[in-house]
């Protein structure tokens, strides 16, 4: 790790403060990122809507439903939903 002298810190301080002091803010070209937050949106939508259909079949077992009968709401086979929530519900 390089250490720099305080004038040198200094000196780069004034450096961008003169830049910083140039930039014409009518001329500077900023990405719309509007798909990256929709994606962003999206991702956290399914997370939640994971955790909630997580959640659901948890209950629906401490009901005392079948894996056949979560299977049927989920639209999968008994052994689909089994693999893929077992492991996630606590009893």
């Amino acid at each position: 790790m390089t250490r720099h002298t305080d004038q040198e810190i200094e000196a780069a301080a004034t450096r961008l403060e003169q830049q910083l002091q140039n930039l014409d803010l009518d001329t500077i070209k900023v990405r719309d990122i509007a798909e990256l937050r929709a994606i962003t949106e999206a991702a956290d939508a399914a997370r939640r809507a994971e955790a909630d259909v997580v959640e659901r079949v948890t209950i629906a077992r401490a009901h005392g439903r079948s894996w056949n009968l979560i299977a049927l709401a989920l639209g999968v086979s008994r052994q689909a939903a089994r693999q893929r929530f077992a492991g996630k519900i606590k009893l």
